[in-house]
Protein backbone atom coordinates (compact mmCIF):
# COMPACT_ATOMS: atom_id res chain seq x y z
CA UNK A 1 0.00 0.00 0.00
CA UNK A 2 2.80 2.45 0.82
CA UNK A 3 5.02 3.71 -1.97
CA UNK A 4 8.68 2.89 -1.67
CA UNK A 5 11.57 5.07 -2.76
CA UNK A 6 13.29 3.85 -5.93
CA UNK A 7 16.51 1.88 -5.56
CA UNK A 8 18.39 4.01 -8.09
CA UNK A 9 17.89 7.77 -8.18
CA UNK A 10 18.71 10.04 -11.08
CA UNK A 11 18.67 13.54 -9.62
CA UNK A 12 18.09 15.58 -12.77
CA UNK A 13 15.71 13.06 -14.30
CA UNK A 14 13.77 12.86 -11.04
CA UNK A 15 13.40 16.65 -11.01
CA UNK A 16 12.11 16.65 -14.58
CA UNK A 17 9.71 13.80 -13.88
CA UNK A 18 8.43 15.46 -10.72
CA UNK A 19 7.91 18.74 -12.58
CA UNK A 20 5.95 16.90 -15.28
CA UNK A 21 3.92 15.02 -12.66
CA UNK A 22 3.12 18.20 -10.73
CA UNK A 23 1.91 19.96 -13.86
CA UNK A 24 -0.24 17.14 -15.17
CA UNK A 25 -2.17 15.72 -12.22
CA UNK A 26 -5.04 13.46 -13.20
CA UNK A 27 -7.64 13.37 -10.43
CA UNK A 28 -10.06 10.50 -10.03
CA UNK A 29 -13.67 11.58 -9.74
CA UNK A 30 -14.64 10.85 -6.15
CA UNK A 31 -17.22 13.28 -4.80
CA UNK A 32 -19.14 12.05 -1.77
CA UNK A 33 -21.21 15.06 -0.70
CA UNK A 34 -21.68 18.80 -1.10
CA UNK A 35 -17.95 19.52 -1.40
CA UNK A 36 -18.09 17.71 -4.74
CA UNK A 37 -20.18 20.59 -6.10
CA UNK A 38 -17.32 22.96 -5.29
CA UNK A 39 -14.88 20.52 -6.88
CA UNK A 40 -16.96 20.53 -10.07
CA UNK A 41 -17.13 24.32 -9.93
CA UNK A 42 -13.34 24.41 -9.81
CA UNK A 43 -13.21 22.63 -13.14
CA UNK A 44 -15.58 25.08 -14.84
CA UNK A 45 -14.54 28.11 -16.88
CA UNK A 46 -14.56 30.69 -14.06
CA UNK A 47 -11.91 28.97 -11.93
CA UNK A 48 -10.42 26.81 -14.71
CA UNK A 49 -8.45 24.07 -12.99
CA UNK A 50 -6.95 23.36 -16.42
CA UNK A 51 -4.53 26.26 -15.85
CA UNK A 52 -2.81 24.04 -13.30
CA UNK A 53 -2.79 20.88 -15.40
CA UNK A 54 -5.41 18.98 -13.43
CA UNK A 55 -8.42 19.23 -15.73
CA UNK A 56 -8.60 15.61 -16.78
CA UNK A 57 -10.91 14.02 -14.21
CA UNK A 58 -10.64 10.30 -14.78
CA UNK A 59 -13.49 7.84 -14.21
CA UNK A 60 -11.07 4.99 -13.48
CA UNK A 61 -8.49 4.97 -10.65
CA UNK A 62 -6.09 3.09 -12.92
CA UNK A 63 -5.74 6.22 -15.03
CA UNK A 64 -5.42 8.66 -12.12
CA UNK A 65 -2.66 9.77 -9.79
CA UNK A 66 -4.64 12.10 -7.53
CA UNK A 67 -7.66 11.33 -5.39
CA UNK A 68 -9.64 14.32 -4.15
CA UNK A 69 -11.83 13.03 -1.33
CA UNK A 70 -14.57 15.61 -1.01
CA UNK A 71 -17.29 14.95 1.48
CA UNK A 72 -18.35 12.68 4.28
CA UNK A 73 -16.85 9.19 4.34
CA UNK A 74 -19.15 6.62 5.86
CA UNK A 75 -18.18 3.19 7.13
CA UNK A 76 -20.07 1.66 4.23
CA UNK A 77 -18.07 3.71 1.71
CA UNK A 78 -14.67 3.17 3.38
CA UNK A 79 -13.78 -0.19 1.76
CA UNK A 80 -14.58 1.24 -1.67
CA UNK A 81 -12.37 4.26 -1.04
CA UNK A 82 -9.46 2.07 0.05
CA UNK A 83 -9.92 -0.21 -2.98
CA UNK A 84 -9.91 2.75 -5.36
CA UNK A 85 -6.77 4.12 -3.69
CA UNK A 86 -5.00 0.78 -4.00
CA UNK A 87 -5.92 0.58 -7.71
CA UNK A 88 -4.21 3.88 -8.46
CA UNK A 89 -0.69 3.52 -9.89
CA UNK A 90 2.24 4.99 -7.97
CA UNK A 91 3.17 7.72 -7.37
CA UNK A 92 -0.23 8.79 -6.08
CA UNK A 93 -1.51 11.57 -3.90
CA UNK A 94 -4.63 12.33 -1.87
CA UNK A 95 -6.26 15.67 -1.11
CA UNK A 96 -8.83 15.71 1.72
CA UNK A 97 -11.28 18.43 0.73
CA UNK A 98 -13.65 19.83 3.34
CA UNK A 99 -14.16 19.43 7.04
CA UNK A 100 -16.11 16.20 6.62
CA UNK A 101 -13.23 14.50 4.82
CA UNK A 102 -10.69 15.92 7.29
CA UNK A 103 -12.43 15.22 10.60
CA UNK A 104 -16.05 14.26 10.07
CA UNK A 105 -17.26 17.87 10.14
CA UNK A 106 -20.62 18.71 11.69
CA UNK A 107 -21.73 15.10 11.68
CA UNK A 108 -19.46 14.10 14.56
CA UNK A 109 -21.48 13.77 17.76
CA UNK A 110 -21.72 11.38 20.64
CA UNK A 111 -23.47 8.23 19.57
CA UNK A 112 -22.87 8.53 15.84
CA UNK A 113 -22.14 5.11 14.43
CA UNK A 114 -21.55 5.35 10.71
CA UNK A 115 -18.92 8.03 10.12
CA UNK A 116 -15.19 7.85 9.50
CA UNK A 117 -13.73 10.81 11.39
CA UNK A 118 -11.07 11.70 8.84
CA UNK A 119 -10.06 10.05 5.59
CA UNK A 120 -6.49 9.89 6.89
CA UNK A 121 -7.62 6.96 9.02
CA UNK A 122 -8.03 5.02 5.75
CA UNK A 123 -5.43 6.32 3.28
CA UNK A 124 -2.42 8.66 3.60
CA UNK A 125 -3.40 12.27 2.94
CA UNK A 126 -0.94 14.71 1.36
CA UNK A 127 -2.90 17.98 1.49
CA UNK A 128 -5.82 19.10 3.64
CA UNK A 129 -8.21 21.74 2.28
CA UNK A 130 -10.38 22.96 5.19
CA UNK A 131 -13.80 24.57 4.82
CA UNK A 132 -17.47 23.67 4.83
CA UNK A 133 -17.47 23.49 1.87
CA UNK A 134 -14.15 25.00 0.80
CA UNK A 135 -14.36 27.49 -2.02
CA UNK A 136 -12.83 26.63 -5.39
CA UNK A 137 -9.93 28.95 -4.58
CA UNK A 138 -9.19 26.72 -1.59
CA UNK A 139 -8.99 23.63 -3.80
CA UNK A 140 -6.73 25.48 -6.24
CA UNK A 141 -4.46 26.46 -3.32
CA UNK A 142 -4.48 22.80 -2.26
CA UNK A 143 -3.35 21.82 -5.75
CA UNK A 144 -0.54 24.34 -5.56
CA UNK A 145 0.48 22.95 -2.17
CA UNK A 146 0.55 19.48 -3.71
CA UNK A 147 2.66 20.74 -6.62
CA UNK A 148 5.00 22.29 -4.06
CA UNK A 149 5.20 18.99 -2.23
CA UNK A 150 5.99 17.08 -5.43
CA UNK A 151 8.60 19.44 -6.86
CA UNK A 152 9.94 21.10 -3.72
CA UNK A 153 9.32 24.58 -5.13
CA UNK A 154 6.27 26.80 -5.45
CA UNK A 155 5.35 27.86 -8.97
CA UNK A 156 2.91 30.63 -8.02
CA UNK A 157 3.11 33.32 -5.31
CA UNK A 158 1.49 32.61 -1.96
CA UNK A 159 -1.86 34.29 -1.26
CA UNK A 160 -1.92 37.34 0.98
CA UNK A 161 -2.53 36.77 4.67
CA UNK A 162 -5.29 39.24 5.56
CA UNK A 163 -5.75 38.18 9.18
Amino acid sequence: METKDPIIKFAVLDKILNLARANSLWPVTFGLACCAIEMMTTSMARFDIARFGAEVFRPSPRQADLMIVSGTVTKKMAPTLVTLYEQMPSPKWVIAMGNCAISGGPFVFKGQYNLIEGVDLLVPVDVYVPGCPPRPEGLLEGLMKLEEKITGTRRFPKPEQKW
